[in-house]
């Protein structure tokens, strides 16, 4: 490493000693947080994948670049039974890591004060590597990818983000004002902090900086933390769709997802998707994945983190998405309910429903899919109980269907058995959309 990358490194490292980060109170929790711990769960993303649905006991899970532990509990939480290794350059972040897990009665954690490329050091493999709010801050990305491919296992899955550079392009910009004011030339301490504020304060509203970037109530909002990772953060950058993609080559390592796939919804962004003019549809239909995520950040740059799923490149195809399965593909399905899901609240509010015939708010219970999103009683009875006790198989999900819709709606002819097949499927379909349950398809 040359000295300018390891004057870097040691400077990042001095920061947040200084202001271990996150900076949540011991006490904080996920456990209520549904969106945070779907996206953490190996369920999720081994599903994204593979359309399996497996079983995070025994897993193993590295949090490369744990911080002060609050995601590392993250993901003990999202994944029982899932031994919790983290690594951090900041030695004081990893005694706090250590000390949250210890908090909240999690035993199965382990943390080490150790660089992202010196992960081999560690001596063994992962199931999964959660590399959250770190990988930005890395001087050479694809050496850090390399280490970190070095560790995982052949079918594992390795989560990483890149700040965005159009995405966070105020932010950057804030950052070049105080670097021209010196605030850059040490490391940011009570000084620089109490300088930001003073000039966030100072401008007027209506300052296109301020306004876009300096939150109402900001003195509130903007701890110092905050304004440390924001403002003042060492070794920051940005980076675009094909910067990433170019990383994940030069590693030799396969895109899997966006991890927050729905906000990267190209055809979202059109009026009529389906309806486009020729001349755009002749283009689009021959851009490549990279390309439409590319377009995606330059027409609409909503998102602050490039933040992905990746891994070894797989001898099998992609799965297939659940919409473009064939009558053959259906056969021998078997239907899981994430397990975010069970949870006694949702139970309870789900026979409430059944019971007084009222459309099922399930959206309140697992926020990810549309606002409002609500499901028929007579479908949320026919799927969710059945799926609270145990996974089902369609045969059996079509038979329940078949009782409780005796007759078609519209016709009140006898439902058949394949007719109830094919509705219980667009409804599976709409479901599984949804996040709401997970369909596996034999293994042949």
């Amino acid at each position: 490493m040359e000295n300018q990358d390891k004057e870097l490194l040691e400077r990042v490292r001095e920061q947040f000693n200084s202001l271990p980060y996150p900076s949540n109170s011991i006490e904080a929790s996920h456990e209520r947080d549904i969106p945070f711990l779907y996206i953490h769960s190996l369920v999720t993303a081994f599903y994204v994948r593979n359309k399996q649905v497996i079983n995070p006991a025994d897993k193993v899970i590295l949090d490369a670049g744990c911080g002060s532990g609050y995601k590392a509990l993250g993901l003990a939480q999202a994944n029982p039974g899932a031994k919790i290794v983290g690594v951090d350059i900041s030695e004081r972040s990893v005694e706090l890591a250590e000390k949250r897990l210890r908090y909240h009665g999690i035993d199965n954690g382990e943390f080490v004060a150790l660089a992202l490329e010196d992960l081999p050091q560690l001596g063994r493999q992962f199931d999964y590597i959660n590399c959250d709010e770190t990988f930005y801050l890395v001087k050479d990305q694809v050496a850090a990818l390399k280490a970190m491919k070095a560790v995982l296992k052949p079918d594992g899955i390795l989560r990483i983000n890149l700040h965005s550079l159009h995405g966070r392009t105020v932010v950057f910009r804030a950052q070049e004002v105080f670097r021209e004011m010196g605030l850059f030339d040490e490391n940011p301490e009570e000084f620089a902090l109490g300088v930001v504020r003073d000039m966030m304060n100072a401008l007027k509203d209506d300052v296109l900086l301020k306004k876009i970037s300096w939150k109402e109530n900001s003195e509130a909002i903007y701890d110092d933390c905050s304004i440390m990772v924001n403002y003042l953060l060492v070794g920051d950058r940005g980076f675009t769709i094909p910067e990433l993609f170019s990383f994940l080559r030069a590693a030799d390592l396969e895109f899997i997802e966006m991890v927050r796939w729905r906000n990267w919804n190209f055809n979202a962004l059109f009026k009529e998707p389906d309806n486009l003019p020729v001349s755009l549809g002749l283009i689009f239909s021959e851009a490549t994945l990279e390309d439409k995520l590319h377009l995606f950040e330059l027409l609409h740059p909503v998102n602050r983190l490039l933040d992905i799923w990746c891994g070894h490149p797989q001898s099998q195809p992609p799965a297939l998405p659940v919409s473009e399965w064939t009558p053959e593909d259906w056969q021998g399905v078997t239907v899981h309910l994430h397990p975010l899901l069970k949870r006694e609240s949702f139970e309870q509010a789900l026979l409430e429903s059944i019971q007084k015939m009222q459309p099922f708010d399930i959206y309140s219970h697992f926020p990810l899919g549309q606002p409002e999103s609500f499901i028929d009683s007579t479908i949320a009875a026919c799927v969710f109980p059945a799926l609270l006790e145990q996974p089902q198989s369609l045969s059996a999900l079509v038979q329940r269907w078949q009782v409780l819709h005796p007759v078609h709606p519209a016709t009140l002819q006898p439902m058949g058995t394949e007719e109830a097949r094919e509705l219980l499927q667009q409804v599976l379909i709409t479901l599984e959309s949804g996040g709401y349950v997970l369909l596996q398809r034999e293994r042949h």
